[in-house]
């Protein structure tokens, strides 16, 4: 419960999703590309040639960690961690997980 405090909001004081994304598996071949462009890429071995990335890595690495707008954002500490600023619906936090996805 220590780990989990420390890494995510408590949502009586932020409403928030959770560790909202999956860290996506890939293909070596495609791991090699992006390590290429990006030496510093965080993954790891997930078995019959596949890598998985660290899904934080590549939203931080977006530019969305601490993103924030219409009421709803991307955690400033976490950047797994969507988060409800106040308004928001979850429509709208729907909408900002998939526009996260599309930019990556």
């Amino acid at each position: 419960i220590a780990i989990r405090r420390s890494k995510l909001p408590d949502p009586k004081e932020l409403g928030n999703a959770g560790s909202f994304f999956k860290n996506p598996v890939v293909p070596e071949a495609d791991y090699q590309r992006i390590r290429q462009a990006h030496p510093d890429v965080v993954a790891y071995p997930a078995g019959d040639g596949l890598r998985k990335l660290a899904a934080g890595w590549l939203i931080e690495r977006a530019g969305w960690k601490g993103h924030r707008g219409n009421g709803h954002g991307v955690h400033a500490a976490q950047a797994l961690v969507l988060v409800n600023h106040g308004g928001a619906r979850g429509a709208d936090i729907e909408a900002l997980s998939r526009r996260i996805m599309d930019d990556i």
